[in-house]
């Protein structure tokens, strides 16, 4: 199976109040699934500590959670921390410049997840990138659990992973959503030894009880369970799944109880682990990668595959390795993307320029279907490029490259079968004159590139030196723009234009004129 991981900066190369940390105004941000896997302070005021009102821990090993505790964060500014150094992200140091943080994190929790791919590559690199924090920041690492808990929505766990480590600070907030990451990826182990190895959290009774579980310590776990019902620290329902995830021959035959709303990782784990998965189809996206590993199967693993490939969080070549994987067992939805993937990288094995020619459509109206048109021009575009495919397999091809990487050396050495191909490589190359756009969308991006024309706001955002906000909003401009408002299309790419973003402006223009998104 050819499947990798690649580093989150490889990867955008291609292309509960409960769990919130508490401001002045209010949590910025609320992920309701995150699983309460340690206790957090009520309230935590710079320099002072404070303690969780819990009872006490008699002994190691004792049934209650241990008391918690935090203090200031010293060293360097958390909000500064990021994976993709300036030189790689194309973004400037000072992104934010004169921007608040509250107000960059209330853009960034708003941002919704139905850009095209070139845009959501564009917000991932924001969210990833290192920048010089908001002047007043203050050092709490609000804009930092902001990001993280973005990537998590956007189900960019490995990514989320990395920035936490890189934070390097242990709060109760940023360990819990490691601990979630590490439950979805199969490094469950590895959370519950860094969760014995820190003793200023506290652990809750069902983290505990499937930690102490993990490291064979099942005496402690049934202790810890007894103890719990008793005290009525945890519900019937708990109780029960947690009992049978501890010995499953005392309730055979019983029914399983039934699934919490909304599923926590812990919750989708300890299900597991009983032998009761529950699916991830309409959980969000993070879940899928909990079923493309080996132990699920086939179909669900692609599924899981197809949803992380297209929200830009994973690399192609994991969906290239799935598809490949065996002979379609059935035929519609998954199968048949398959097998026209399968017949598809056969004839562009073979060299023989005919079968390709035949595969080509089904293969790229199949890949149009689940929206994965980027991640197969990514893995196919240059081949494409270098074979002399005409009337539509030669279309498709040149469109497909044009998606890819190599889009303006392609367009370069295109002779143009008509004015729509002719205006598709003005884009490409950033020659626009004397290009005639096809259609009104081709009109409102050409404008953009003649006179780029932001609106009111963003050209306000980029008067004020914030940069950075401007930049989000033009990604959600282009997005309503996608829908039917021409004007958003316009004023989007303008601005990103204007923010020094010329080349994925291109990129987008590109996917908005060749990609089927139009409401």
């Amino acid at each position: 199976m050819r499947t990798s991981v690649v580093p989150a900066a490889v990867v955008l190369a291609l292309a509960a109040p409960l769990a919130a940390q508490d401001s002045p105004g209010g949590p910025l941000s609320a992920i309701d699934w995150l699983s309460q896997s340690v206790a957090t302070p009520v309230a935590a005021t710079p320099g002072v500590v404070t303690g969780i009102d819990e009872p006490p821990v008699a002994a190691q090993g004792s049934a209650l959670p241990q008391p918690v505790t935090t203090t200031a964060l010293d060293g360097p500014n958390p909000d500064a921390v990021g994976l993709i150094p300036t030189g790689v992200s194309g973004l400037p140091r000072d992104l934010w410049g004169a921007g608040h943080t509250r107000e960059i994190a209330e853009r960034l929790v708003a941002h919704a997840d139905d850009a095209l791919p070139a845009l959501r590559q564009l917000f991932l690199t924001v969210l990833l990138a290192e920048v010089t924090a908001p002047a007043d920041s203050g050092g709490t690492g609000e804009l930092l659990q902001v990001r993280i808990d973005k990537l998590l929505a956007l189900g960019a766990l490995e990514q989320a992973a990395a920035l936490i480590d890189a934070a390097g600070t242990g709060t109760p907030e940023l360990f819990r959503r490691g601990f979630d990451v590490a439950l979805l990826t199969g490094a469950e182990d590895r959370a519950c030894d860094r969760m014995q190895g820190a003793p200023h959290l506290a652990p809750t009774v069902p983290a505990r009880i499937f930690c102490l579980a993990r490291s064979g310590d099942w005496d402690t776990a049934a202790l810890t369970l007894h103890s719990s019902q008793a005290l009525g620290q945890i519900s019937a329902d708990q109780a029960a799944l947690l009992g049978r995830f501890l010995d499953p021959d005392l309730f055979e035959g019983e029914p399983v109880p039934p699934a919490p709303s909304p599923v926590t990782p812990l919750d989708w784990k300890i299900f597991e682990a009983v032998g009761e998965p529950l699916p991830t189809e309409g959980l969000p996206i993070a879940f899928s990668y909990a079923e493309i590993g080996p132990r699920s199967g086939w179909k669900a693993r692609i599924e899981a595959a197809e949803r992380l490939t297209r929200a830009g969080t994973i690399p192609p070549n994991v969906i290239l390795g799935l598809y490949t994987e065996a002979d379609p067992a059935a035929s519609g939805g998954v199968w048949d993307r398959a097998e026209a993937f399968q017949r598809f990288e056969a004839a562009l094995a073979s060299g023989d320029v005919e079968r390709v020619a035949a595969a080509l459509p089904p293969a790229w109206q199949r890949m149009a279907e689940a929206e994965l048109e980027v991640p197969f021009a990514v893995l196919f575009g240059r081949q494409l490029s270098d074979l002399p495919l005409t009337g539509e397999a030669g279309a498709i091809a040149f469109r497909v490259a044009l998606l890819s990487p190599q889009a303006e050396a392609v367009a370069r050495r295109h002779q143009p079968a008509d004015a729509t191909e002719g205006f598709l490589m003005g884009l490409a190359t950033g020659e626009l004159d004397g290009r005639v756009p096809p259609d009104s969308l081709g009109r409102a991006i050409l404008s953009a590139f003649r006179d780029p024309a932001p609106s009111a706001e963003a050209q306000a955002l980029l008067d004020g030196n914030r940069r950075g906000e401007a930049i989000i909003l033009a990604i959600d401009a282009i997005a309503r723009g996608v829908q039917g408002d021409l004007r958003g299309v316009s004023e989007g790419l303008s601005t990103l234009r204007l923010a020094g973003l010329d080349s994925v402006a291109r990129r987008t223009a590109l996917e908005l004129m060749i990609l089927e998104r139009r409401g």
